[in-house]
Parts: C-alpha cells; structure tokens; sequence
C-alpha cells in the first residue's frame, strides 16, 4: 500500500490483489523475540537495504518497537554482497548485541552467506524467513510458507469464477512460525531460555 499497488488492503480497488506477507509489520516482533533470547540486551543492530523502497517505513517501525522494549537500535546499510562484512565488523565496534536482518529480496539470495558470517563472527541474529535458520542462522520469525500457498490458490478460482480482483481484499497470513536452531547457538555460546524453545514451531539440534 505504500509504495501505491493498491488503494487499501480491504478494497484494493484496481487490477492487483493477493496476499501481503507483512514483512515490515513483522518488524517489531523480531525484536521481541530476539530480546526473549537475549535480555541482557541493549544495543541491537537492524540490517537494511537503503535500496528497498520500504527501508524507510520498516526503519520507522522499527525504532517504534525498539522503544517499546528499551532498545537502542543500530541501523546497518547493505545494497551489495561486499558490505556485509564491513556490517559485521561495525557491529563489533558498536559493542551490538544481538542483529536483526530484515525481509528484502536481495538478502533472500544470499542467506548463506549471511547465516555464515552470523556464525563466524559470533552474532546473536534473528531472520525474517526459515531458510535461514535451516542454513545455520540462530532463529527466524516468518509467515508459514505452507499457510500462504493454500491461502494464495483460493483467489485465481474465485477470479475464474466471475470476481474481479478490485473487489477481493489483499489477503493477509493467519499462521507464523518461529525456527530455533540450537546448534548454532551452542556454537556461538548462548542458551536459549527454555520458554523460547517451547514456544517455538520447530527447533533444529
């Protein structure tokens, strides 16, 4: 809706529909549940694509939900695979806790890489998606991918049906899930509280 694909997510009012994953939403539930893992935690760091064109919006709701939590925030910029390095390095020097890497289609192509450099340089991270914890990231908070498929096949039948997609608000996700993986926070030194395990969807050991 900000950057003007639709009028609203209840009526979108053109030839656009579907299902928004509300990735920028999302934002500050990250930072909640990276301080349940790590509540000593004061200074975190937020990995952004200044070339998103909703860096802006997520940086905002970001540092409303850092607020929220007593957090000082650290925002990190990358647009290219060269400066993911420097970020971790700057995180060092920041003294940053813990680093929330958020959704943007360019990181989603190098989750290896960046799960990898988590790991190397010891940082306490959160991830908008399971692939990255299945790749070695500490833990991931994301829509459930099975949940979006089904939700998503629903649409292209009733628009074959006779409906038009003005009229068909913007779906949005019902189920999330939370990926835990405790083999790299045994790597990197850090017990999650029992609490997070529990609640989590799927824990990797």
């Amino acid at each position: 809706m900000e950057i003007g694909l639709v009028g609203s997510l209840n009526r979108p009012g053109g030839n656009l529909t579907g299902m928004t994953l509300l990735s920028v939403e999302l934002g500050p539930k990250l930072l909640e549940l990276l301080h349940d893992a790590i509540p000593s935690a004061g200074t975190v760091g937020v990995l952004i694509n200044p070339a998103n064109p909703n860096s802006e919006t997520e940086t905002k709701t970001l540092q409303a939900g850092a607020g929220a939590l007593g957090l000082r925030l650290q925002i990190l910029n990358a647009s290219a695979e060269g400066d993911f390095v420097s970020v971790f390095e700057k995180l060092h020097e920041l003294r940053a806790e813990a680093l929330v890497i958020v959704q943007d289609g360019f990181f989603n192509t190098q989750i290896g890489r960046l799960a990898g450099l988590s790991v190397r340089y010891a940082v306490l991270a959160i991830y908008p998606n399971r692939e990255f914890a299945d790749a070695g990231g500490l833990m991931s908070y994301a829509t459930s991918q099975h949940d979006v498929y089904r939700q998503a096949g629903i649409y292209p039948g009733r628009i074959l049906n006779g409906e038009t997609p003005a009229d068909l608000p913007v779906m949005r996700p019902t189920k999330f899930e939370l990926v835990l993986n405790l083999k790299t926070a045994k790597a990197i030194g850090l017990t999650v509280p029992l609490s997070l395990q529990v609640a989590a969807d799927d824990v990797i050991e």
